[in-house]
């Protein structure tokens, strides 16, 4: 699978997350500040939606549990969480934002 477009940069507003379903996955598509990351939308522990999670700065909580993943890198900060999450390669192009399923984030641990 290539690189698809998920949805227009303007759908998901600085300093917040929104999730899509991407070839068959939910994917969670973050704005840090201007920089625009994807991870799979799934918590690793309880597959609760993480865009319903709590965005602080480079951390997402889940609102189930309340474990908490780096949203760069994928990796777990906060248990319960163990598994880190799947991280793709996300580039904005002509006020689109595209992902490749892939290809992990270059900054993906």
């Amino acid at each position: 699978m290539s690189e698809q477009v998920v949805c227009a940069a303007a759908d998901v507003p600085e300093n917040s997350v929104t999730s899509r379903e991407v070839g068959g996955e939910l994917i969670a598509i973050y704005n840090i500040n201007g920089t625009f990351y994807a991870t799979q939308a799934s918590c690793t522990h309880a597959f609760a939606n993480l865009a319903d999670g709590i965005l602080e700065g480079e951390e997402i909580e889940c609102f189930l549990h309340f474990g908490k993943f780096h949203v760069p890198s994928g990796r777990v900060l906060e248990a319960p969480c163990t598994v880190p999450l799947k991280t793709y390669k996300t580039e904005v192009r002509n006020g689109q934002v595209y992902v490749d399923l892939d290809v992990p984030a270059p900054t993906a641990a």
